[in-house]
């Protein structure tokens, strides 16, 4: 198309240009034919003989003036003899006389068409004593212009057509092992670790990349059968332990008559009972991550019993807890929301001991729980990097590991929540955990 376009458009310019060339090669030839002699009265025949000739020839009309711009001679007949042709409205035949040749395209309002007219001057030794006009119709001039235009219009959208059936062919080339790769990688995504792309074909980056993919596809299948073999490792190697510390437990309390002591140890009975109920759940909420199963949590409920958790533990460190709810059911797991409330209220009660608030709320079609304390809050350098793994801040105390942050970013991105931590300006840090809300369908698990 862009070359299409501007080639009519010169082609219509040229072939104007070369029958104007034309006619004036023959005006000027008829001008030489008629001379001065053929101009003296008594010549009207041989002049009339001269002009019917030419027009024959040009296939135009072809009409005579003498000096004083008088119609001698007329191809169509001698209907206009006599008239005078050198008017503003012929303007090629005034400036013959004038000594020079002109050549124009004008519409004639007498035949209501565009004409092509060209006029010269007859001279005899230097002096004009006439002049000579041909006239014709450019419909023939358009017409053959079209014919072109239309070849060209034609050429074009055939080499348009082919052009598209061979970027189709090319692209359809390309794309099959793009689709190829696209469907393993839905299909690794959704849990399916065979999933290869195998013998990709195409060009070389794309047989490369299919290389890559089934390396990667290896590596993953590797991490995640080890992931299991941990899991369930550890829960078997843990539930041992766990329940001998709970014999013992049981033992103590019932042998001791010490009511401070019997409280202490029912609450440490009730946290390796919850230890062992985490124990439990560990292969069963590694499978629903891995199966992408979500399932549904009361919010509310779970920050009452983090409240009730952590009360006694704030009290010996300074810190008052309080709980606000109103959020209902999320998307989750039990478990490890009450890991990540138990990460959030530990920092809380450590760095900044005071009054600390756990709200459950509904915002923005999400249920937010927010752990707020009144401390000194986090600089602005290292809010970004809290969440990082091993990370601590320069003012933290010595102790801790610098992972209690991360697992909670961690869990709760696993059922697609987030993790938010901010300061206030009035001093106070603030950790938001957003997550989704219950679907319909879902239930407790």
């Amino acid at each position: 198309m862009a070359l299409g376009v501007p080639l009519a458009v010169n082609l219509e310019q040229r072939a104007t240009l070369e029958l104007q060339t034309e006619a004036l090669i023959q005006a000027q030839g008829i001008a030489s034919a008629v001379g001065s002699e053929n101009l003296r009265p008594r010549a009207e025949d041989r002049l009339d003989s001269i002009v019917i000739d030419a027009a024959n020839q040009v296939d135009g009309r072809v009409v005579v003036v003498d000096e004083q711009g008088i119609l001698v001679a007329d191809s169509q007949g001698p209907d206009y003899l006599g008239s005078r042709y050198a008017t503003p409205s012929r303007p090629e035949i005034v400036t013959a006389l004038g000594g020079r040749p002109a050549t124009q395209i004008r519409f004639s309002s007498d035949l209501g068409m565009e004409l092509l007219t060209t006029a010269v001057p007859i001279q005899d030794e230097g002096r004009t004593v006439g002049a000579v006009r041909i006239t014709k119709p450019m419909a023939d001039v358009a017409q053959e212009t079209r014919r072109a235009t239309l070849g060209l219009v034609a050429i074009g959208l055939a080499g348009l057509a082919a052009g598209l059936l061979l970027a189709f062919a090319m692209a359809s080339s390309l794309a099959r092992p793009l689709r190829r790769l696209a469907d393993a990688s839905r299909r690794l995504g959704e849990g399916d670790l065979s999933t290869r792309a195998e013998d990709v074909t195409g060009a070389d980056e794309i047989e490369q990349l299919g290389r890559s993919f089934d390396v990667m596809a290896d590596q993953m299948e590797r991490t995640v059968r080890a992931q299991r073999e941990f899991v369930a490792n550890a829960s078997h190697q843990l539930r041992t332990p766990l329940t001998g510390i709970k014999l013992r437990l049981e033992s103590a309390i019932e042998g001791t008559a010490d009511e401070r002591l019997r409280h202490d140890l029912e609450a440490a009975d009730r946290e390796v009972d919850r230890l062992s109920d985490i124990v439990d759940r560990l292969l069963l909420m590694a499978r629903d991550i891995e199966d992408g199963k979500p399932t549904v949590l009361d919010a509310d409920a779970a920050v009452e019993q983090a409240v009730a958790r952590w009360r006694e533990r704030a009290t010996l460190a300074g810190a008052t807890l309080s709980a606000r709810t109103g959020g209902g059911a999320a998307q989750g797991n039990p478990t490890d929301l009450a890991q990540v409330l138990d990460a959030l209220i530990h920092n809380a009660i450590t760095y900044a001991p005071g009054p600390v608030s756990v709200g459950c709320t509904r915002e923005d079609a999400r249920v937010v729980i927010a752990v707020q304390d009144e401390g000194p809050g986090i600089a602005s350098d290292e809010l970004e990097r809290v969440t990082e793994r091993f990370y601590r801040g320069h003012g933290a105390p010595p102790g801790g590991s610098g992972l209690g942050l991360t697992i909670a970013r961690e869990l709760v991105e696993r059922w697609g929540g987030s993790l938010e931590v901010s300061t206030h300006e009035g001093g106070g840090t603030r950790v938001e955990v957003r997550l989704r809300p219950a679907a319909e369908g879902l239930t407790d698990p």
